[in-house]
């Protein structure tokens, strides 16, 4: 398990500011009562490990202090932007969870920007959230607790479901989102199912799903006009929330050049905790299917966990 040290506590009390080093900070569902960045909002307490402080000194040809680039807590021992938003810290006493990487730069109204032209905050820092306070001060160590996303892929083919044909769909699912999760750091486990074109067997899969506190339900297979073409109908209902737009989007999209891509039902929406997309099945309409819905699927998880960004 990586974990890392805080090696300094700052506060300042105005945003855009040097923070200056303290023997101890209080943290409070506000983040840190009297700092310029404490409040009922995401971004209550900033962090910058001497890692990326090192790497900027070299760059100023002078050595940074402490809470000079506005950060709350200094730290040392592991690289905090390869976190992601729902991650989380934990001492023995206090709880964080990250909720924002990086921020938009201050420009002229920064004190180290005015001086050297360039900040490493804006790329390399991060901010959190207070889960649990309490009092913090250099030396405490964090253990690092990465938020694991649950991806349920499933499968729907009569052929495939009785070996008698490769399911290419799905994996090509997995490969896909896979890959878009690593480029964002996050961590995750997939679990994937193959039915038969069955609406009680994909009814019950989904429920399973649910129970189960998975984040993401994909499935492939079934959203034409064919007979056994039954996954719209199945999960529509189901739905708490529909996601139109999305799939809005690609039928009008992609629509446009293939008159085909048209004819699919395929839906998105909520169920409790997860978010389901239905897919179909070809290759060709699951790459398409995820050039759409991959860009979208942070923001809409931070959605459903309560994390408002906007602020």
């Amino acid at each position: 398990m990586q974990t890392f040290e805080v090696t300094s506590v700052n506060i300042s009390e105005k945003k855009g500011t040097i923070k200056k080093p303290v023997n101890k900070i209080r943290l409070t569902d506000i983040g840190i009562p009297g700092d310029a960045h404490s409040g009922p909002w995401h971004r209550q307490v900033s962090l910058l490990g001497i890692e990326s402080i090192e790497k900027f000194s070299k760059e100023a040809k002078r050595n940074i202090k402490f809470g000079e680039f506005a950060e709350n807590i200094s730290t040392k021992g592991m690289e905090l932007f390869k976190t992601a938003p729902l991650d989380k810290f934990i001492s023995d006493d206090i709880e964080l969870m990250v909720t924002q990487i990086g921020k938009k730069c201050h420009g002229d109204n920064c004190a180290i920007f005015r001086e050297v032209g360039n900040c490493v905050m804006p790329k390399e820092g991060i901010f959190v959230k207070v889960l649990k306070g309490g009092e913090l001060i250099p030396g405490v160590r964090f253990e690092y607790h990465p938020r694991i996303l649950r991806i349920k892929i499933i499968t729907l083919s009569d052929r495939a479901s009785q070996g008698v044909y490769e399911d290419l769909s799905g994996p090509l699912i997995k490969k896909k989102t896979e890959e878009f999760l690593v480029s964002k750091h996050r961590h995750f486990e997939f679990q994937t199912e193959i039915i038969p074109d069955d609406a009680v067997k994909l009814r019950k899969s989904i429920d399973e799903a649910v129970g189960g506190k998975v984040d993401i339900i994909f499935t492939t297979g079934g959203t034409g006009i064919g007979k056994r073409d039954i996954t719209p109908d199945v999960v529509k209902p189901m739905l708490d929330k529909e996601i139109t737009g999305i799939m809005e989007l690609i039928r009008v999209k992609y629509g446009m050049k293939k008159p085909n891509a048209l004819i699919s039902r395929a839906v998105a929406g909520t169920i409790g905790n997860s978010l389901i997309y239905t897919l179909p099945g070809s290759k060709k309409a699951v790459t398409e299917y995820l050039t759409e819905i991959l860009p979208t699927l942070e923001h809409s998880i931070y959605m459903m966990q309560g994390l408002d960004l906007h602020g």
